[in-house]
């Protein structure tokens, strides 16, 4: 089983930056594809930013792209998504997650995550 736990999140003016973190234990990191997802009040969790298994190749929403960059580190088990540019829409709850190990499907699509972090809230202000 895998645990992730987020951190970084908080409130910003509209146009700063943050940066989220994510720590993975109980697994072997570099087996998982990895993803960054939020959810607004009253509407579905979306996907953000998902990156392979190397780090060699990222998804991004399009409502993110320019903006927001996903980026891992296998030898220390952490994901972090730096976003920049932030805007009021931006506003959720925004969550880690992981496949399962060896995952063959498309990566960037909900259903293909397994495990997810606890979350953690990113409030823009206008």
């Amino acid at each position: 089983q895998v645990q992730l736990v987020e951190s970084g999140g908080g409130l910003v003016q509209a146009g700063g930056s943050l940066r989220l973190s994510c720590v993975a234990s109980g697994g072997i990191f570099s087996y998982h594809y990895m993803g960054w997802f939020r959810q607004a009040a009253g509407k579905e969790r979306e996907l953000v930013a998902a990156i392979t298994r190397s780090g060699g190749g990222t998804k991004l929403a399009e409502t993110v792209k320019g903006r927001f960059t996903i980026s891992r580190d296998n030898g220390k088990s952490t994901v972090e998504l730096q976003m920049n540019s932030l805007k009021p829409e931006d506003t959720a709850v925004y969550y880690c997650a992981a496949t399962p190990p060896f995952y063959s499907g498309a990566y960037y699509t909900k259903t293909a995550y397994a495990y997810w972090g606890q979350g953690t809230q990113v409030t823009v202000s206008s």
